[in-house]
């Protein structure tokens, strides 16, 4: 047959002793079906310590399913903690590109995490060549917050047409959507640099929708295209699909990763179970770092106009629920976020109409890979919110590290990867460290 792997590997999950391999087979990728008949395909995989897979690990097989669209999700344990692997497939004759991946660190371990953390890559507005400059740096861990497809009937202008260019509401059309943005080489380079722990926003369904039964069809239809194109653990059951999680690199830093979309609903953004499961993580965890990664700009946020305004579909519209996360007071809270393509650095208080409360936490939200920026009146906005020290328009990604002494982040450019300006917290407020 033709090339079964035009869409790529990847990986993600990484825990101390694994992670979670995937691909999906699509000779003819913009066909119904991949261009594969609707029988089992056999797909085997391989984890070798060496890109020339000298010392394979492990290995083992597979059956790609026509129901699920021909993806693979092959789950590898028996690994060494805070080691780089390397993977492959194989399909018949054909085998896969060459991917690798690294898993997390022993629990014990005080050794820095290298990540990036990326949102927002709207396909017709954009090439996406911050990826190109992400797969290059080889991050422990890539983290991304949402918007990894737009559902949106194309918009006007593009830079590159969509073969599909209606809304995508139908398991075909979601099916679809998502073979066209992995079709990009530089998001298959990203995908294969590293391994990836990726939540939702609003567009991989539909734009601003909520928890409310009236989404649960159309749920079904994009949470099972989700899965079948990301490397995570768990299968959609119907309109559910378990998403939030944690992902802990040993002593230094606890991942929260939220879904802020699922179980929405007037005045609650996590539901409660995902609440209560959240402020237990952050009075108990004992991890340098308690990282929250979500989509949503965290800190207050008020628009000057007549009159002033705040985002209701971001935090600003769940103040309560909120003000009880930040009531916790872990030490070491740092929160990434995405959504509004720009980047953003900022404080978090204790209480954001005091602007002398106590600083609590730091917030730093990524710029879009592609997504068009708003028109911003920046100045401003960071006047009338003097808990948030900077802003930048262009898009891009952000790189960090997270060790014992400090949290860092560089704000990076998308179009030739360079360092826009770079920050620090030591846990209490954030400062900029290139100037």
């Amino acid at each position: 047959m033709a090339d079964p792997f035009t869409l790529g590997v990847a990986s993600g999950e990484p825990l101390p002793d694994g992670v979670v391999l995937w691909t999906r087979l699509a000779p003819r990728p913009l066909q119904p079906g991949g261009g594969l008949p609707a029988r089992p395909v056999a797909v085997e995989w391989q984890v070798a310590e060496d890109s020339r897979f000298t010392k394979v690990v492990r290995s083992g097989r597979l059956q790609a399913q026509p129901a699920w669209a021909f993806s693979v999700h092959a789950r590898v344990d028996g690994l060494r903690p805070g080691a780089e692997y390397f993977y492959r497939f194989r399909a018949g004759r054909d085998v896969s590109p060459t991917g690798r991946t690294r898993t997390a660190p022993d629990p014990a371990s005080t050794a820095p995490v290298r990540f990036a953390l990326a949102s927002c890559q709207r396909y017709e507005h954009g090439l996406y060549q911050a990826y190109r400059h992400l797969a290059a740096e080889r991050p422990d861990v890539v983290f991304f917050v949402g918007d990894y497809i737009y559902e949106s009937r194309q918009a006007a202008d593009p830079v590159r047409p969509l073969p599909d260019p209606g809304e995508a509401a139908t398991l075909a059309a979601y099916r679809l959507r998502y073979t066209r943005y992995k079709l990009d080489k530089d998001l298959q380079a990203a995908h294969a640099a590293a391994p990836w722990v990726a939540t939702w926003d609003d567009h991989e369904v539909a734009d601003n929708y909520t928890g409310a039964p009236a989404f649960f069809a159309r749920r079904t239809h994009a949470y099972r295209a989700f899965y079948e194109n990301m490397p995570i653990r768990v299968k959609p059951d119907g309109h559910l699909l378990q998403m939030f999680r944690r992902r802990s690199y040993g002593r230094i830093a606890d991942f929260m990763v939220l879904d802020s979309r699922q179980f929405r609903v007037p005045g609650d953004m996590l539901g409660r179970a995902q609440e209560a499961w959240l402020l237990d993580r952050l009075k108990v965890s004992t991890m340098r770092w308690k990282v929250l990664v979500q989509p949503l700009f965290f800190a207050r946020r008020l628009v000057p106009g007549n009159p002033p305004s705040l985002r209701l579909d971001a935090w600003d519209g769940f103040q309560a629920q909120r003000a009880r996360i930040l009531a916790t007071r872990p030490e070491g809270l740092v929160v990434l976020s995405g959504d509004v393509h720009n980047t953003w650095v900022g404080d978090l208080l204790a209480d954001f109409l005091d602007p002398a409360s106590a600083i609590v936490g730091s917030e730093f939200v990524a710029s879009s890979v592609s997504s068009r920026p708003p028109v911003t009146d920046a100045p401003a906005v960071l006047a009338a919110n003097p808990h948030l020290r900077f802003f930048d328009g262009r898009r891009g990604y952000l790189s960090g590290t997270a060790s014992s002494t400090d949290f860092r982040i560089s704000v990076k450019d998308a179009v030739t990867g360079a360092a826009i300006a770079e920050f620090v917290t030591e846990g209490r407020g954030v400062r900029r460290s290139d100037v």
